[in-house]
């Protein structure tokens, strides 16, 4: 695995064998930073990313710059590797890593973010609860992006936060904002 953009770029991390994650593809994540990239100023963003599993999303963010990016995963084993990999890229100074169930995370932690992603493992129970969880408890700043990685089987178009829907082969993310009224909604499938 490796990193496929900006100051790590290129940078690979290997999880140990037997490790049960499924990371955010290549080409989905390619794709989903580069909507990203028409959107956001990466240097003011503080990130949260829900479920971290290999950390991919966490260095990817680093790397383009984020200003914080905090890691939540609840897997020892994944967790460990990520504060490893933190450590090893030398990062430590804008990432950390949280071992923690991210419901609960989510349910208890006391300050906004500027992007959230949540890529959950897509059988998990719960995950359709993640939009109403972070509008709830007003995660977000003003400005902020709820971005939720799930299969075909979760659907949100009935969500009245739901801002966007992108779609790269079998891996959808879901994005969500406070303000969707105020943008156009967009559809994309590749």
């Amino acid at each position: 695995m490796r990193v496929i953009s900006g100051t790590l770029k290129g940078r690979r991390f290997n999880p140990p064998e037997g490790f049960n994650a499924r990371p955010t593809t290549d080409f989905a994540k390619e794709n989903i930073f580069n909507v990203l990239n028409n959107i956001v100023d990466y240097e003011d963003l503080d990130v949260l990313d829900l479920f971290s599993g290999t950390g991919s999303i966490t260095y990817e963010f680093v790397s383009r710059g984020a200003k914080s990016v905090t890691s939540v995963e609840l897997n020892f084993k994944h967790q460990k590797f990520i504060s490893q990999t933190i450590q090893q890229f030398g990062i430590g100074n804008v990432a950390k890593s949280l071992r923690s169930d991210a419901f609960r995370y989510l349910k208890e932690v006391r300050r906004k973010f500027d992007i959230i992603f949540a890529d959950a493992p897509y059988d998990l129970d719960g995950v359709d609860s993640i939009p109403g969880i972070v509008v709830e408890r007003q995660l977000l700043t003003d400005d902020g992006i709820l971005i939720v990685e799930h299969s075909d089987e979760n659907r949100f178009e009935n969500h009245p936060n739901l801002w966007q829907v992108r779609s790269y082969g079998k891996v959808n993310f879901s994005m969500f904002k406070y303000n969707v009224n105020d943008e156009e909604t967009e559809d994309a499938e590749v």
